[in-house]
């Protein structure tokens, strides 16, 4: 088996479907691939199956003809779930799957299809094994999702060349982030946003509330007129703190935005920083740059797409170890706010 092909020269290929169910960074992350297969099927059909939870991301979104979720990740009924997706796949007729997903449960559930009698001509994965019929040679580790992804494209003859994530923003998105600029004075290039949070399982991910208000103070004496705080639902209490260490030039939005609402809201921004978070890599559908901090996580895994994106990690024997619980917390507590202030200079020439 040769597990390549020029795909989007067959014309036998009309209706495509693309899969990409989790986590929030990989959804967005596979936006630029995303933009590269309807680039490269300008007259076809696609397709996605997501989660429920990232749904309304693509809700507008022109590059698809159909967008489709199942609750594959439910614990409650998880068999009756399988089959719904099953079932919604084999009535798509689909000529080629696209697996941006690529983990055991994809894999299950595009065998199953073909154990089942539904024959999809062309299956496109990061390795080469059953399901897959087009696949490109193993990847040396540890290899970036980005680079999997585009390396599959490839081997489907399908250029990936997009440098960063593509969303798009409708303009109910664009005129609350206005309101939200208009309302808090913030002016392009006179502020600075920070992520301070994360899920709330990956705590060691966090910087810390403390650092981000000395880096915030740092800021503002430097001639920032705002910092600006952004932030999910899990974050709220670590916004707050950090809110409560500033003054009135601090602005907090954190629980106040849609996820939609923040890469406008990022677009006048003079720069960001942030930490190993889902909403780190929606900030890089930008072009601001932006400094993200790393500690229990592998950059060269985690970073968000783009040339604008810089990372900074500690330089211990543990970083990386991808821990739950930790009782020092080295690989942050070694990145101090004055040594962020400094790599934040060599970013932006016009600070201090």
């Amino acid at each position: 088996m040769s597990y390549c092909a020029n795909l989007p020269a067959n014309p036998a290929i009309r209706r495509i479907l693309v899969l990409k169910w989790s986590a929030m960074g990989d959804v967005i992350i596979a936006t630029a691939l995303f933009e590269d297969i309807a680039r490269a099927f300008p007259d076809r059909e696609i397709h996605l199956n997501t989660l429920p939870v990232w749904r309304d991301l693509f809700a507008e979104d022109p590059r698809f003809r159909q967008v489709f979720a199942v609750d594959l990740r439910a614990r409650r009924r998880p068999v009756s779930h399988a089959i719904e997706w099953l079932r919604r796949v084999r009535a798509g007729r689909y000529d080629l799957v696209i697996d941006l997903q690529c983990n055991d449960r994809s894999r299950l559930l595009l065998g199953l299809l073909g154990l089942s009698g539904c024959r999809i001509p062309f299956r496109v994965g990061n390795r080469r094994q059953w399901p897959y019929n087009i696949a490109p040679d193993a990847q040396p580790g540890p290899a970036h999702s980005i680079t999997k992804g585009r390396a599959a494209l490839r081997a489907g003859g399908i250029p990936a060349t997009t440098p960063r994530p593509v969303l798009h923003v409708s303009d109910y998105h664009r005129d609350r982030a206005r309101n939200l600029l208009a309302r808090h004075n913030l002016e392009a290039g006179r502020y600075a946003i920070l992520l301070p949070g994360c899920n709330a399982s990956g705590h060691l991910k966090r910087w810390g509330a403390d650092r981000y208000s000395a880096l915030a103070h740092q800021l503002h004496r430097q001639g920032l007129d705002r910092v600006v705080l952004v932030g999910g639902p899990d974050e709220i209490e670590e916004c707050r703190r950090i809110a409560q260490a500033c003054g009135p030039w601090l602005v907090n939005l954190c629980g106040q935005t849609a996820i939609l609402d923040i890469p406008p809201l990022c677009e006048p921004a003079r720069f960001i920083v942030a930490n190993d978070t889902g909403t780190a890599h929606l900030a890089a559908a930008t072009t601001v740059p932006m400094l993200v901090l790393c500690g229990p996580t592998d950059p060269r895994r985690v970073k968000p797409l783009g040339d604008n994106v810089t990372t900074l990690q500690a330089d211990l024997p543990c970083i990386n170890c991808y821990r739950k619980d930790c009782s020092h917390h080295s690989c942050m507590a070694m990145l101090t706010p004055s040594r962020v202030w400094r790599q934040l200079r060599e970013i932006d020439a016009g600070l201090g």
